[in-house]
């Protein structure tokens, strides 16, 4: 049994949403499984539950926050049998044009956090999606009406980043927009051959300066329950 999920093989479906937040994990189990959703998981806080989304078997487990918490999870999801990890969060929009509450689906995730070279034992890598789920994704978003950008994200190790300008720089460099997991969970997906997509909702505009202009709690909400609908089915797709 892994320290972290106190769980069996059996507890988890194949495929598992994660998101950072263990009450988004309690929301997404209540609102998007079907009913009799069981929780599976309650070690630190950290809300696993396990269920069915349209008949299919679909478990959502919350991670943390940044990578080296995500990282955790990730890895004994993966010990634990699962086979597939669609993660699902927010991330501060750079790229001109986004609104908040739209949906980003990253196609890759410039890693701005020393996690990635500790597992690549100092290798260079690009962490990339699991292309089959990003069509899937794109397409069923783009059909169910959600304006959806899609391309690279960056993944800061810091959420306060100190440094002048930072923003403006991967603006400039054509990355939509700025989270703290993925390039983890791409990676560590590489690494032990399953599949991985993610799927964020703009919660805040980041200016140049790093400044932000947030999303307020009920269209956050609203922009979360439309990217769900795509997660859930690409999932179990």
């Amino acid at each position: 049994m892994p320290v972290h999920l106190r769980a069996d093989p059996t507890d988890y479906a194949p495929a598992v949403l994660v998101p950072g937040d263990p009450k988004r994990a309690r929301y997404i189990a209540e609102h998007f499984f079907d009913e009799g959703a069981r929780c599976v998981n309650d070690e630190r806080g950290m809300l696993g539950y396990t269920g069915t989304f349209r008949g299919t078997p679909l478990s959502v487990q919350s991670v943390g926050m940044g990578g080296p918490s995500a990282a955790i999870y990730y890895t004994e999801l993966i010990q634990l049998g699962v086979r597939r990890i669609v993660r699902v969060g927010t991330a501060g929009g750079l790229k001109p044009g986004l609104k908040m509450g739209d949906t980003i689906v990253a196609v890759s995730a410039t890693p701005d956090d020393q996690t990635i070279m500790r597992l690549t034992n100092g290798d260079e890598h690009a962490p990339t999606a699991s292309y089959e789920l990003l069509e899937t994704a794109v397409r069923l978003a783009r059909d169910g009406g959600a304006t959806v950008h899609v391309g690279p994200v960056v993944t800061s190790g810091l959420f306060y980043d100190p440094r002048p300008e930072i923003m403006r720089r991967w603006k400039e460099r054509g990355h939509l927009g700025v989270e703290m997991e993925i390039a983890t969970l791409y990676t560590i997906a590489a690494i032990n051959g399953i599949e991985a997509v993610a799927l964020v909702t703009v919660s805040d505009i980041v200016a140049d300066d790093g400044a932000s202009e947030r999303i307020s709690d009920e269209e956050l909400r609203a922009g979360v329950d439309r990217m769900m609908q795509v997660a859930c089915a690409v999932a179990i797709s």
